[in-house]
């Protein structure tokens, strides 16, 4: 069973930065591509960014191109989300994911998700 274990969020103030992890059980990075999607109440999740697990290549929603950087770590089976410049419209919970597709038009697996709250 693939499980994945979000950490690191928070509370920061606008402007401030936080490093979230994502700790992938099994051979999953050898398999998967690597995501972090985001969600607040009352919308539906959406894409933050993505890693490709052959060439690494990245890519990011518009939003957060720029200020976030997604990177993985084979050794130690862990991706994570620099996040910088921090807004209060980031303000969500986070959630890691993994999937057969780089542009993720389906999720194989799941995260249990992190808060983060931007708030001054």
């Amino acid at each position: 069973q693939v499980q994945l274990a979000e950490s690191g969020g928070g509370f920061v103030q606008p402007g401030e930065s936080l490093k979230l992890s994502c700790a992938a059980s099994g051979s999953i990075f050898s398999s998967y591509h690597m995501g972090w999607f985001r969600q607040v109440p009352g919308k539906e999740r959406e894409f933050v960014a993505a890693i490709n697990w052959v060439t690494s290549t990245t890519r990011y929603a518009d939003s957060v191109k720029g200020r976030f950087t997604i990177s993985r770590t084979n050794a130690k089976n862990t991706v994570y989300l620099q996040m910088d410049s921090l807004k209060p419209e980031d303000t969500a919970v986070y959630y890691c994911a993994a999937g057969n597709n780089y542009y993720f038009k389906s999720v194989n697996f799941w995260g249990q998700g992190t808060q983060v709250t931007v708030s001054s």
